[in-house]
């Protein structure tokens, strides 16, 4: 990837935490960006972007050059049987990842090759 790629990606996922905390916050944009002293313009162009850009991966272009949704695609995961093998005094600590946007919070005990083949599917092109 380029520096200017890079760059982009960079500043997306920074506004994609600060958009996170504002709707955590639960205050309104308004509010939320007067108070961090953020312009509520800037707060507005880049949640443009960030959907912008979050469409863009979801569509596909086809043989045709036109373009498509591409399907989504969902990996079952059993939490039952990890679960039930815990004692009630037993709290393992989190572990969380985010990719593309999407937060996996789980047990740092939960078997890795559940987990890799989770994250297989989401970081598979569609």
């Amino acid at each position: 990837m380029d520096t200017r790629g890079m760059t982009k990606q960079v500043r997306l996922s920074q506004w994609a935490g600060v958009m996170r905390e504002r709707k955590e916050s639960g205050m309104s944009i308004r509010s939320w960006c007067q108070e961090q002293g953020i312009n509520e313009k800037t707060y507005y162009y880049w949640q443009r972007r960030l959907r912008k850009e979050a469409y863009e991966q979801l569509v596909v272009p086809t043989a045709t050059n036109e373009k498509s949704i591409a399907p989504i695609q969902f990996t079952e995961v059993k939490l039952d049987e990890y679960a039930s093998s815990l004692s009630e005094q037993e709290t393992p600590s989190q572990l969380c990842i985010e990719i593309r946007g999407i937060r996996i919070m789980t047990s740092s005990e939960y078997p890795t090759d559940k987990l890799a083949a989770l994250l297989r599917e989401l970081l598979r092109p569609c």
